[in-house]
């Protein structure tokens, strides 16, 4: 047997930096109900389900699901596990004081035009816009799933725009409207930049 510890070589001082989130899996009431907003609302594909098996006979209701990565690899984003324990939603989602423990999962669309077209279809769709702002490093809407999880869809602005004082962009926030022709309208020409000179 290897010895993990001279496979690791010299243990490390601290923790190692991740490269990042690989999957998120969310606890839902009801898997066909949470399936149809993945899909059909935010557009992600089903990649899988878990299967009885001889080593799992009984396994939880749970699917997989994906964004499109262009090419690169990525097994799934998105987990949901089926758990019918789970309390009823509030009835209006808020982004802050809810009684649930996950505050919102953010999205990101491929470019500004695919956020506006989506925006446009879930309008078209009836789904209600809880939150409509401009952040100093996205713009973003908010809305939220069958089990009361906030979900942000946004589109990333240049890393010229918040990578100088991202502490600045991140408490940078402009609210706009949230209903009707307004809420789609996304303006561009007077995002601040942070960490230039004579910005604050």
């Amino acid at each position: 047997m290897t010895d993990a510890k001279s496979e690791a070589g010299a243990v490390p001082h601290k923790a190692v930096t991740p490269s990042g989130l690989n999957h998120l899996v969310l606890n839902v009431r009801n898997l066909e109900e949470s399936h149809q907003f993945w899909t059909e609302i935010l557009g992600f594909n089903q990649v899988g389900e878990l299967h009885a098996t001889a080593a799992r006979p009984n396994p939880p209701k749970m699917r997989f699901y994906s964004g499109d990565h262009d090419g690169l690899d990525n097994h799934h984003d998105v987990a949901l596990v089926e758990n019918t324990a789970l309390p009823e939603p509030p009835a209006d989602w808020s982004m802050f004081g809810m009684p649930i423990a996950v505050n919102h999962i953010a999205i990101t669309l491929p470019s500004r035009e695919a956020w506006l077209q989506q925006l446009a279809f879930l309008q078209s769709k009836g789904v209600k816009f809880d939150r409509r702002v401009d952040h100093g490093m996205t713009h973003s809407l908010y809305i939220h799933d069958p089990n009361g999880y906030g979900v942000e869809l946004l589109y990333e602005l240049p890393r010229e725009v918040w990578g100088g004082d991202i502490d600045a962009a991140l408490n940078w926030v402009r609210p706009l409207p949230n209903e009707g022709p307004e809420a789609l309208v996304d303006e561009t020409q007077d995002n601040p930049v942070f960490g230039a000179v004579g910005n604050d």
